[in-house]
């Protein structure tokens, strides 16, 4: 078998590994070309067919990792007390770890399509690749605002605590600026829907093998990422993993792409855990007019 020209390797990169997080309709919004699919797939240098199969294959990814998570009763157990009515829009705002069109989100848009079909939720990713805390802050109004989001999954941190290549002695974001972003961050969330935030620490980072990848503009250690990761504690809202163990302690590798930032489709599978573990078990912080945390009426049980 002959090898591969380098064409061919870099259209098997952008299929493989960049195309899940090329979702340039949500980057330019704003752009007609990016809201075709001709449009992005002459942008990313492929055929439509090719990016409609890409992508066809990444959701069937993300539904076969649900199918498979539901199987265990006590997961599916996590899915019959949920803090969503019927016809919830469940908005997601965050990264690449995020905006991963075989992520988390998408993972547990197809548990609760597939568990809970009765309560007709649903779902916008809006989350993009590179995003920092301001970049959030930036797409909150479109997002969460004008869409009248009913609740607010937010996964941040990666991004902020990057140390750039140009600038290695500080990180892109500062602890103080991420704290009042998250702050501003949550009070919109908590204006516009009426339901606290649920905020999806950063998982720890493979910094060895990052700094393989030529890929990435900087580097992030996580000596960093338990700063900005801390940030999280105490906020208004319920806080998936506040210490940033769910890929393991020390974390395993298969919960990685090979990059070590990016998670595998099991390390998306373990932030579904934790995420319905912590609504099912009703750890919202403190310090809101209502108390979801404790409130069972909050709670719905039934379908209906």
């Amino acid at each position: 078998m002959s090898e591969l020209t380098k064409k061919e390797q870099e259209q098997q990169v952008i299929r493989e590994y960049l195309l899940p997080y090329l979702n340039l309709e949500k980057e330019f919004p704003l752009l007609p070309g990016a809201q075709t699919a001709e449009g992005v797939a002459g942008f990313i240098g492929i055929s439509p067919k090719d990016l409609a199969d890409a992508r066809a294959g990444c959701d069937e990814q993300a539904e076969l990792a649900a199918e498979e998570l539901l199987k265990d009763e006590a997961f599916a157990e996590l899915t019959t007390r949920l803090p969503f009515k019927k016809g919830d829009l469940l908005v997601a705002l965050g990264d690449a770890a995020t905006g991963d069109l075989q992520g988390w989100f998408e993972i547990l848009r197809h548990v609760l399509e597939i568990s809970r079909p009765g309560l007709e939720l649903r779902f916008r990713n809006a989350a993009v690749r590179g995003d920092t805390s301001y970049d959030v802050l930036r797409r909150l109004n479109r997002a969460v605002v004008d869409a009248k989001a009913s609740w607010v999954f937010v996964s941040l941190g990666a991004n902020d605590a990057m140390r750039l290549g140009a600038t290695p002695e500080r990180t892109l974001v500062s602890l103080t600026d991420f704290w009042e972003n998250l702050n501003s961050i949550g009070q919109v969330c908590d204006d516009v829907t009426g339901n606290p935030a649920v905020w999806v620490t950063p998982t720890p980072v493979l910094t060895a093998e990052m700094e393989k990848f030529a890929i990435f503009e900087g580097i992030i250690e996580n000596t960093d990422l338990n700063q900005f990761r801390e940030v999280f504690a105490g906020r208004k809202g319920f806080i998936v993993d506040p210490q940033g163990r769910r890929f393991g302690t020390p974390p395993d590798v298969w919960n990685y792409l090979a990059d070590g930032l990016h998670p595998s489709v099991a390390g998306h599978s373990l932030t579904v855990k934790s995420v319905l573990k912590t609504l099912y078990e009703r750890k919202s912080v403190k310090s809101s007019p209502l108390d979801f945390g404790i409130n069972d009426a909050f709670f719905v049980d039934e379908e209906n």
